[in-house]
């Protein structure tokens, strides 16, 4: 029988990468701490119209990579491509804007979308994010940037590189629109398949298209920023000033639309490299849409795998707190059995403790507690039975410590 694998476009998380995990979303998760986010938790999958309506019906991820299928009631649902719209919807069905606002929200989550396979991009991903709901002040934008960038540089990463842009709102975005197409029309033929269904429906999706000519056409196309009304340009200018305000460099880039259609007004991207590690804005027409009130949101959304991989990339060193404190050896069954109820006495009190489970010889023990990285090593005997004490080793310079078998606490406390 030929071996089992996983499915394409998925990969299997390690113990020994465990560890790196732990680093991106602990570190992730005490920064959220310090700007008041709290952690949501929504399905895995959800209702395949709150994509459609809250995502967009002109996106890549609607129109390709959705995960989609009919569920035993032939209800259609799809596991989710992405985190907002379900926090969205969980915002809205369990009617959070009836409570004091700003509602700060975080999450951790896997993502699904069916694209394809290549390094950094996975059909099955994951990602940690933040959603803001309730206040459309412009510092609002700046401080979702600003925790972004705190958790890059918590993380260690050097040499980001912030862009922003402005995307404008349903005022002045139909005019851009119109300009755009009056742009577009004379290479309309040009276009790939996609783009020219973009067309009448939304435009500005093809300034978003990773096809080679389409991106040659729209190389000169006009920008929005030329189009802003008055409160989309007040509210550019703010943002702006409060980065100032914060001393985060940002360089303003007309290009970035991102490939959402949700988005109003505020954009960004933080570059590492040659690679986007977090990207989001603000989207202040979402909750309405999908049957609340009128409210507005910004946050963003950053890919872990991809960021585990800017880390290695560039040399981080990631703790590792994973190591045990005690490794027991014995001799004999009665001593096995006595290091047995010790370990679990000590696992009660809080430390990391392994002892032989597989018949190793002494030596072999040693060797092994060596491999797992244990601080103290002891070998349980006769004459430490007899006497009713263990003799604690520090690996690191061999020091040796004689407690009380008895004494838990004071073991314990001599291992930490």
């Amino acid at each position: 029988m030929a071996e089992m694998q996983a499915p394409k476009g998925t990969k299997d998380m390690l113990p020994q990468d465990a560890y790196k995990w732990h680093y991106v979303e602990n570190t992730f998760k005490d920064t959220a701490k310090n700007f008041g986010l709290k952690e949501i938790r929504t399905p895995i999958f959800e209702h395949t119209e709150l994509f459609l309506r809250g995502v967009g019906d002109t996106t890549d991820i609607v129109q390709k990579e959705m995960y989609t299928f009919e569920d035993k009631g032939k209800r259609s649902v799809t596991l989710k491509p992405e985190g907002t719209a379900p926090i969205v919807r969980a915002f809205i069905e369990n009617r959070l804007f009836n409570e004091a606002q700003p509602t700060k929200l975080y999450y951790v989550i896997p993502c699904f979308r069916y694209e394809n396979v290549q390094k950094g991009r996975l059909r099955q991903f994951h990602q940690c994010g933040v959603e803001v709901f309730g206040s459309k002040e412009p510092s609002m934008d700046a401080e979702v940037i600003a925790f972004a960038m705190e958790v890059l540089k918590n993380l260690g990463l050097k040499g980001l590189k912030l862009n922003i842009n402005n995307l404008g709102c349903p005022k002045c975005r139909p005019n851009y629109n119109e300009a755009l197409k009056n742009f577009l029309k004379e290479n309309y033929d040009n276009l790939c398949p996609t783009c020219k269904e973009r067309f009448e429906k939304n435009p500005m999706r093809i300034l978003d298209c990773k096809e080679k000519k389409c991106k040659e056409i729209t190389k000169s196309a006009p920008i929005i920023l030329d189009f802003m009304c008055e409160e989309c340009d007040t509210h550019f200018t703010k943002v702006k000033e409060y980065l100032d305000l914060l001393g985060i460099p940002y360089a303003v880039d007309p290009g970035i639309v991102r490939g959402l259609d949700y988005y109003t007004k505020t954009i960004f991207e933080i570059l590492n490299d040659d690679f986007t590690a977090i990207g989001g804005g603000r989207y202040d027409n979402m909750i309405e849409e999908l049957g609340g009130p009128s409210m507005p949101a910004v946050g963003f959304a950053m890919g872990i795998e991809r960021l585990i991989m800017a880390l290695d990339k560039e040399g981080i060193e990631i703790p590792s707190n994973e190591s045990y404190a005690l490794y027991i050896g014995s001799r004999g069954d009665e001593a096995y059995k006595a290091g047995f109820k010790l370990a679990n006495d000590l696992r009660s009190k809080g430390v990391a403790v392994e002892i032989n489970h597989m018949g190793r010889s002494v030596k072999a023990e040693m060797k092994y507690a060596n491999k797992i990285g244990a601080k103290f090593t002891t070998i349980l005997g006769d004459d430490e039975l007899a006497n009713n004490v263990i003799k604690l080793k520090r690996m690191i310079d061999g020091e040796i410590f004689e407690v009380s078998l008895e004494n838990i606490d004071e073991i314990a406390n001599t291992l930490k």
